[in-house]
């Protein structure tokens, strides 16, 4: 007991001293949460060397040294896979690193010097930056610890467009068919759960983000558990008194109980344990591929963002939060995959963020929360070129596809706006899928990784 006391009391007395920061890397699947922390630990850790960080005055000035991995904080929980990451990315040819199938951490010790030296300032300062990686399809179950069943099945039917319905339609022919109140039968909700399963993965494939329950698609060492075995129910016409009123053996009851076992047992223990007690926030947002699919998927997108946020803790710090009841204080959201359009359409990317996320924005703004929006690219895919194009220089991309051909593209123009319906009739772009460039030297090439990293802890290393 002697280790985790001590580990637990040197935890306190860092936070106490605000010399610890739990940062919250928040994307849902495929947003580049896996390649943002491979890079986040590799441009802190290269700090002092090759990492080109102009934008974090630390590193520019000469005064950040570096960053070391000390021990797990919980021995319970696999180490960040940035090893494994890392020889993906080196890998000839490179690949990305492997998405996340399973919740794992870092801690960083960054020491740097400080910017002013006085009596009681030491020579060489120290930042300690505890990081969570964790599968993006499970962070879609914050918002049901909102919900009882019958407010998520309401819900669930409130935003089910005609794409997204075609997905689901094996299962919907017999769910909508199903009476609430008659006897459940275990092997029809068995079947019928499978059946809704394979229409959220269909969902996912087709680039869908709002999908629920998220362990349906990754669910790890749930698999076959009953606790999985639970779908909504379309079109509930009775009201809530009535239908809670059926019988415990009642398909309503029977389903309503599997989702708050769900709900106490699998998603509220998994908030407990890592996300309650976060300090600082970046929220990654693949908005070009948002865009790309389509305008049912792009909305499906910023209403599974405007839900997800609010199940965060946003607030002023002080010593006694910083304590016992940690609020995220800073945040940034960013656009990944900036380098899918070139430079001159970095801007248009931005405000399509912001127009996308207004919503909590505008609560997190009247909050007093400092928020930063930007576009990144945590490892660079492209280059930038200008070509002849038709008579006139023009910017292009350089780069290789997944499939291994070498391609020169022209991705086109990003709306600044959230685009209006005659957008969806005329766009004319496509944004493929690179590989990773080859690694160079030992700090990855990235986009505006230096900005995140300042909005995100530069305050700390002064």
């Amino acid at each position: 007991m002697r280790q985790p006391l001590s580990r637990e009391l040197s935890n306190l007395l860092e936070r106490g001293r605000d010399r610890q920061l739990r940062l919250a890397v928040t994307g849902l699947s495929q947003a580049g949460k896996t390649a943002f922390l491979t890079s986040l630990v590799n441009q802190l850790r290269h700090a002092g060397v090759e990492a080109q960080l102009d934008l974090l005055p630390a590193a520019r000035e000469g005064r950040l040294l570096g960053a070391q991995r000390l021990n797990q904080p919980d021995l319970g929980v696999p180490r960040f896979p940035y090893d494994p990451g890392m020889a993906a990315l080196r890998a000839t040819p490179p690949r990305w690193p492997e998405p996340t199938r399973g919740i794992s951490e870092l801690r960083l010790q960054l020491r740097y010097r400080p910017a002013q030296q006085g009596w009681f300032t030491p020579d060489i300062a120290h930042l300690t930056l505890d990081l969570f990686d964790y599968p993006g399809e499970w962070l879609l179950d914050l918002p049901l610890l909102q919900h009882d069943f019958y407010s998520w099945c309401q819900a669930q039917s409130l935003h089910e467009g005609p794409h997204r319905k075609v997905l689901f339609s094996e299962w919907l022919v017999e769910a909508e068919q199903l009476d609430p109140a008659a006897e459940a039968d275990e092997a029809k909700l068995a079947a019928l759960a499978d059946a809704y399963a394979q229409g959220l993965r269909r969902a996912k494939q087709a680039g869908f983000s709002d999908l629920q329950p998220g362990r349906f698609l990754l669910p790890g060492e749930l698999d076959g558990a009953p606790v999985l075995q639970f779908f909504p129910l379309p079109e509930l016409n009775a009201p809530k008194e009535t239908l809670e009123a059926l019988p415990d053996t009642s398909i309503y009851a029977t389903l309503a109980a599997r989702f708050r076992y769900y709900q106490q047992q699998v998603v509220r223990p998994f908030y407990r344990d890592h996300f309650r007690r976060f300090d600082r926030q970046i929220v990654l947002v693949d908005v070009l591929g948002a865009l790309n699919a389509g305008p049912e998927r792009f909305e499906d997108l910023s209403h599974a963002l405007r839900q997800l946020m609010q199940s965060f803790d946003y607030g002023k710090r002080s010593l006694l939060t910083r304590l016992f009841a940690p609020k995220i204080d800073r945040l940034a959201i960013a656009a990944t995959k900036a380098d899918h359009v070139t430079p001159d359409q970095h801007g248009n990317v931005v405000q399509l963020l912001e127009a996308l996320l207004a919503e909590p924005l505008k609560d997190l703004r009247f909050a007093d929360i400092p928020v930063k929006a930007l576009s990144l690219a945590a490892i660079r895919a492209t280059e930038a070129r200008e070509v002849l194009h038709e008579g006139k220089r023009t910017p292009a991309l350089k780069g290789t596809t997944l499939e291994g051909e070498d391609v020169l593209v022209y991705p086109g123009d990003v709306p600044n706006r959230l685009p209006k319906p005659d957008f969806w009739l005329q766009q004319g772009f496509d944004f493929p899928s690179f590989r990773p460039m080859s690694v160079d030297s030992e700090a990855l090439s990235h986009i505006r990784m230096d900005a995140a990293i300042d909005w995100l802890i530069g305050d700390k290393l002064i």
